[in-house]
């Protein structure tokens, strides 16, 4: 279990260069979520930033998701599927997770649509994932493929899309990331004037522990965070 205090000072600092990371992009920190990355985290270290407010939990393996979702028991946390999905993992991953980012192919989320119907859970919040650093190591549509996808996921009336996800292919390199941030929300703002009805793009998922400030600065409106919440904190 990590140390309470140290995680407590670790999201006060991250919170804090949220809002000034916010404030640089002529917003505020309200309009920037927060998600906590549990990958690596242990269920009490789960727990206390659940109890210091941190409600959005992301998790990238949907087995560790529906066991810690079991066993955390809380309906005020929100957990996001941040990592990639296979088909045959969505009937049960659906109805645990308030959004889905990784939506990286138009199979996925034919098999998001069908699953939400069965379920009856409403229309599934997805995210449409942009491999923006055409890394071929990484998941999601190529920035060109986008417009065809978003009208191709209009035509499922159970999948929300809500905006977009990507990853910087040089997480290290604030530079790089800068730039591949910048062409995500370019081609945001490109959609925006051409999508079909129905698909909503307000949402930019992007930045991690390492490149989230400069996400923010460049237009994220959710960033996933890890290690930057534990660190120094290991027991």
């Amino acid at each position: 279990m990590a140390d309470p205090h140290r995680v407590a000072e670790n999201l006060a600092r991250v919170r804090h260069r949220i809002a000034e990371a916010a404030v640089q992009s002529g917003r505020t920190s309200e309009a920037v979520t927060l998600v906590a990355v549990t990958k690596y985290l242990d269920l009490e270290t789960i727990r206390t930033l659940v109890d210091l407010g941190c409600r959005d939990l992301g998790e990238s393996r949907p087995q560790q998701l529906w066991q810690r979702a079991a066993a955390l028991h809380d309906p005020a946390v929100r957990w996001h599927m941040i990592g990639h999905l296979q088909r045959n993992k969505v009937e049960r991953t659906l109805p645990l997770v308030a959004v889905v980012h990784s939506c990286d192919s138009t199979r996925l989320a034919e098999a998001i649509d069908r699953a939400a119907a069965a379920q009856a859970v409403g229309p599934a919040a997805v995210l449409v994932e942009v491999n923006i650093a055409a890394d071929p190591a990484k998941h999601g549509f190529a920035a060109e493929d986008v417009a065809a996808a978003l009208v191709q996921l209009a035509g499922l009336p159970h999948v929300a899309v809500r905006g977009l996800m990507a990853m910087a292919g040089r997480p290290d390199d604030p530079g790089a990331a800068r730039h591949d941030f910048r062409r995500l929300r370019e081609l945001r703002d490109r959609l925006r004037h051409e999508c079909p009805a129905g698909i909503h793009l307000d949402e930019l998922s992007m930045g991690m522990s390492g490149d989230y400030e400069v996400a923010i600065e460049e237009g994220a409106t959710i960033v996933r965070i890890g290690s930057a919440l534990v660190e120094g904190a290991a027991g």
